[in-house]
């Protein structure tokens, strides 16, 4: 009979790392928060602090947008913020005052994802804030604390295969979405051209792997120990499979790391170095104080009905808008409780957008962009754990049947010539004179076969389709 389970290195190890994805978080947008949201920026996060004023001229607008920037919105701010985040990641990886990093590194993250809302609205933001937050309350002596974080891991998983049903995709009810997914997956990493040519039935058995490991595995993580034991192995193997093939940036990195949880102290040193385990061994955590459990007890209720609520609409398809919906916007508006959905439909090809610009509406010249496919020549690369935020949010743009309106708004920068948002790109092909008109085709991606690969050392074939229909031409208006 084991012993009474203990989870102190569990939760030394799981903040150290969770500061670690804090750090990656934050240095990814030192370089890319300006031209994201900055004065010269994509959508610049002014104009909205300014339009909610006028919505909402009371205090009303602080809760509907929590963020720091209502105190100052320069775009040496943004970059602060960003930097200051890095600082304060670098003190929970150093057990540096945790619990007061912690609050600093939530509100500042949450200040940059409500600045950058079109950029960073996705499922490993809201998992990073989500597990930011509860870590606040992190007690090692507290069960309710250590359940919230499987409860956490049981959420992302489930909701991601639950998404999968109710969304009646016809390629994972027939079990072709792997045939499609390392082909049309934002950002594939090299290995993906070599997973796309495995055998179909092997990608068949993925794929039902894929739905077992999402329905089934969860629920074995409130089994007995050596059964949780067993579902974060299999979670973690799923979780590397995707690190090897995709680029997620840091999301499946902090899955890994939330399957400490359905380990114990006992478990986990015999697999860390004795050096690591003295590193982290610190004073025993007190036991729970009545407010802390307080606190923890009010939290844990209000996850319960967030969650109860979120599966509802999930297998309804249809959003609650009464009193408990209010409470899922709130929960949404701060990261706390959220809805995860993780590729609930697949696409079945790839469409990328070439933009070129010109001066005298004759010659044309492209923008490439840092790690998108391009070049048919060039490998896709690896990325993680960086996030690119605007190379992703180009993968969606094809997908609308009317343009997303950032897309403008990107354009238009474009044809300022913004120094901030060309930075976002692998070169600017107008560095001298901005160009006057612009212009979208739209090219359809394929991985080579093996044939084609030997005997061109193409990666991708290309196939033209035309102009983006909804934006084929913009125009600068020249100043008076």
């Amino acid at each position: 009979m084991h012993p009474v389970s203990q989870y102190e290195l569990i939760c030394a190890l799981f903040l150290r790392l969770l500061g670690i994805f804090y750090l990656i978080a934050f240095a990814s947008l030192v370089t890319q928060v300006e031209g994201l949201a900055g004065s010269q920026g994509i959508q610049p996060f002014a104009a909205k602090l300014a339009q909610l004023t006028a919505d909402y001229p009371g205090y009303e607008k602080y809760f509907r947008l929590p963020s720091l920037f209502w105190l100052n919105i320069s775009d040496g701010i943004l970059v602060g913020a960003a930097e200051a985040g890095c600082v304060v990641a670098l003190l929970i990886i150093l057990n540096v005052a945790p619990r007061l990093a912690l609050i600093a590194a939530y509100i500042l993250y949450l200040s940059l994802y409500g600045a950058c809302l079109v950029f960073l609205n996705f499922q490993w933001d809201g998992l990073l804030l989500e597990a930011g937050f509860l870590a606040i309350f992190l007690n090692p002596k507290s069960k309710l604390a250590v359940f919230l974080f499987r409860w956490l891991l049981f959420r992302l998983r489930f909701m991601s295969g639950l998404s999968k049903l109710t969304s009646q995709d016809p390629t994972w009810i027939g079990l072709t979405s792997l045939n499609h997914y390392f082909e049309v997956q934002p950002l594939p990493s090299p290995l993906a051209w070599y997973a796309h040519h495995l055998p179909e039935w092997l990608l068949r058995i993925g794929t039902a792997g894929t739905l077992i490991v999402e329905l089934l595995v969860p629920f074995m993580m409130f089994l007995p120990r050596r059964w949780r034991f067993l579902a974060a192995w299999l979670t973690i193997l799923w979780q590397v499979l995707i690190i090897l093939t995709s680029n997620h940036n840091w999301f499946n990195f902090l899955t890994i790391a939330l399957c400490l949880f359905l380990f114990d102290d006992q478990a986990v040193q015999r697999v860390i170095p004795k050096r690591i385990r003295t590193a982290l061994t610190e004073p025993p955590s007190p036991t729970p104080g009545l407010l802390h459990r307080l606190v923890i007890g009010v939290l844990a209720s209000l996850v319960a009905v967030a969650s109860l609520m979120h599966f509802k609409e999930m297998i309804s398809m249809k959003p609650i808008t009464n009193d408990y919906g209010m409470l899922l916007d709130y929960a949404e508006t701060y990261r706390v409780i959220n809805k995860y959905h993780v590729f609930g439909t697949m696409k079945t090809e790839r469409i990328e957008l070439q933009i070129e610009g010109s001066v005298d509406g004759k010659n044309w010249k492209p923008y490439h962009f840092k790690y998108r496919p391009g070049d048919p020549q060039q490998a896709p690369t690896w990325v993680i754990p960086f996030q690119p935020r605007l190379d992703w949010q180009m993968w969606f743009v094809p997908l609308s049947p009317v343009h997303l309106p950032w897309f403008d708004d990107f354009l238009r920068r474009l044809l300022d010539n913004s120094p901030s948002v060309t930075a976002l790109l692998e070169t600017n092909p107008f560095p001298n004179e901005a160009p006057r008109y612009l212009r979208v085709q739209t090219y359809r991606y394929t991985f080579t076969t093996a044939e084609q690969r030997a005997a061109t050392g193409d990666w991708w074939t290309i196939e033209p389709l035309g102009p983006f229909i909804p934006l084929p031409w913009m125009e600068r208006i020249p100043a008076q």
